[in-house]
């Protein structure tokens, strides 16, 4: 290690030039060997495995630290032919040898971990941050620059919050938020193959443990940057009244989740409607419930929405459901024939069911013709139910024009009276 004094006095213009030059071919070199090999990999492995992707990837970030390293070890020696010491060069080879570990582990710990897709977007930036502090432990200039960040703050009242706190605080933050994400997935994915728990007891474990996590990694990272915890008092003040003007639609939507979830009013696989809306419970989220209708479109309707509105769940505690299909027919014709075509044509449905049995109702005599129903039950309504509208339609209309029984058009009587008589009968 080096203080900063030493390392001014034992450098030498010459030799600075000829390490700056060193390092320059160095990074060219590397560059290109990157460059060439990573080409050489893309050839000889199949790309889009993931065996491929992921031995390019590796060599991306090693490759150019270590090609570097390897060339500047060559210029030390050639260098220390001629001057007592490279020191400059001393100083970077561990700094080149440790860049490439620390890319390397992110890299892995970033594949075995998964926590996300903001970790996979900041992978750069935490390696270079991780490598930045280890190059001033090796320099030995870590301590004075923690000192002078310690220096840099302000205070409210018997609280100091330095720019080494702040920072302090950021780091902690992440790696506990980082843990907390990679222990809620490894819950959820335990929840997800247990076979004995119902679907909405999985979500809820899930989400509890979830936000529970994140809370304590929150208050810990508090806690280990020595802000005291009953400050927070003040926060969570602001917080009500943030809640109370413009985030209480947000809060709602949360808290309604937690009850939906606990009630189980609504569940993963629920057939529902409400409003014009019907399709199947995909998901339940902390803020809306994912709806999947027939045609494929999800629509993501808020939690607060299931809990203020009349919602229609067809599955929440027995399947069977009854369909009510009308159909008229003429004056003409004999009510009890239809019914008993009405009848068969359910029988002949294979998603209807024959307990309850089908039957047909005369529910009245219309303008146009007898108004007949059928009602028939059945136990899929998560299959929809147009289909069996249709297929028992399709069978009522071909066994009607069997039968010779008619369906009737809307039919009105219209009178016409002479205005020459209407006028004579009126004087």
């Amino acid at each position: 290690m080096f203080s900063l004094d030493e390392f001014l006095i034992h450098l030498q213009p010459a030799l600075l030039v000829s390490e700056l030059v060193v390092l320059a071919v160095a990074a060219a070199a590397a560059f290109w060997f990157q460059k060439s090999i990573a080409n050489y990999v893309e050839l000889a492995t199949d790309g889009n495995t993931s065996l491929g992707r992921f031995t390019r990837h590796t060599l991306q970030r090693i490759i150019f630290p270590l090609g570097m390293m390897f060339v500047v070890l060559v210029g030390r020696v050639i260098l220390e032919r001629i001057y007592p010491s490279a020191i400059l060069l001393n100083v970077a080879v561990p700094l080149l040898f440790s860049l490439a570990l620390i890319r390397m582990a992110v890299y892995l710990l970033r594949k075995a971990v998964r926590p996300g897709p903001l970790v996979k977007a900041w992978e750069h930036l935490i390696s270079t941050t991780i490598w930045v502090i280890v190059a001033l432990h090796l320099l030995g200039w870590l301590p004075e620059v923690v000192h002078a960040m310690d220096v840099v703050g302000v205070s409210i009242g018997d609280i100091r919050i330095s720019l080494r706190t702040v920072v302090k605080l950021f780091a902690v933050v992440g790696v506990l938020l980082v843990m907390a994400a990679w222990l809620s997935r490894i819950i959820e994915s335990s929840l997800h193959r247990s076979q004995h728990l119902t679907p909405a007891a999985k979500v809820g474990i899930g989400k509890s443990s979830k936000f529970a996590l994140f809370i304590l990694a929150l208050l810990i990272a508090l806690n280990s940057v020595g802000i005291d915890l009953t400050a927070l008092a003040v926060f969570g003040g602001a917080l009500g009244v943030g809640l109370g003007f413009g985030l209480q639609r947000i809060a709602s939507n949360f808290i309604s989740g937690f009850i939906l979830i606990f009630d189980r009013s609504i569940r993963p696989g629920d057939v529902i409607s409400i409003n014009d809306k019907f399709g199947w419970v995909q998901e339940l989220r902390a803020r809306y419930v994912v709806v999947r209708d027939r045609d494929g479109v999800e629509t993501l309707v808020p939690n607060e929405n299931l809990i203020t509105t009349e919602v229609i769940n067809w599955s929440y505690s027995d399947h069977k459901v009854r369909l009510k299909i009308p159909v008229q027919i003429s004056y003409e014709d004999d009510p009890e024939e239809a019914m008993e075509i009405l009848v068969n044509a359910a029988r002949e449905c294979e998603r209807a069911l024959d307990d309850p049995a089908p039957v047909g109702r005369l529910m009245g005599f219309g303008d146009s013709g007898i108004e007949l129903e059928l009602r028939v039950w059945i136990s899929d309504p998560n299959n929809g139910m147009g289909g069996v509208h249709s297929d028992i339609n399709r069978v009522i209309w071909r066994e009607f024009k069997a039968a010779g029984i008619t369906i009737p058009y809307p039919q009105r009587d219209v009178r016409l009276i002479d205005q020459e008589q209407s006028v004579a009968v009126d004087g």
